[in-house]
């Protein structure tokens, strides 16, 4: 049996406490909010118009005309897990990147999207200080094992696109 992070199940609470009355937004912005689009496989469209970016995740290219290897799986399974759906947005230690987007862990049904991207082989880690420094090293052991099972990316494309 598989063990569930802490953050998972912290995902799991935020979830319960805002169904029932907790508060809807953090000092970055909201704390649960609709998706209207999965522009690729690490950023998302909020209907409220926000851009927000997976805290330490980097997918293959997918739009503006690139298609790198495994790119278009990544959003396809980026899409099928949050488009349309309510979501639940924990922010690190930035909120924002360089374009102006937030930067967030996304849990949809408690299931953290950030991991699981991760950790199927869908994304590489990427880690721009200070966003994320916490959380870095549970995510470089997913990726890890993601590349010895030669999961998505790891399996499928040489060179790997993400990887820095």
């Amino acid at each position: 049996m598989r063990a569930v992070s802490r953050w998972a199940c912290l995902a799991v609470l935020a979830t319960v406490l805002l169904s029932c009355g907790g508060e809807t937004a953090s000092s970055c912005g909201p704390t649960t909010a609709r998706v209207a689009e999965a522009i690729d496989g690490d950023t998302l469209l909020l209907e409220s118009g926000e851009r927000i970016r997976y805290l330490l995740v980097d997918t293959p290219e997918s739009t503006g005309g690139r298609q790198d290897c495994f790119g278009p799986e990544a959003h396809a399974f980026n899409r099928g897990l949050v488009e349309g759906r309510q979501v639940t947005l924990a922010y690190g230690e930035a909120c924002t990147d360089r374009f102006g987007r937030l930067l967030a862990y996304v849990s949809v049904d408690g299931r953290e999207v950030n991991t699981l991207l991760v950790e199927r082989g869908h994304a590489c880690v990427l880690h721009v200080p200070p966003a994320g420094t916490a959380r870095r090293s549970e995510f470089e052991a997913l990726e890890a094992e993601a590349r010895r099972a030669r999961r998505g990316i790891w399996g499928a494309c040489s060179p790997v696109p993400c990887q820095r």
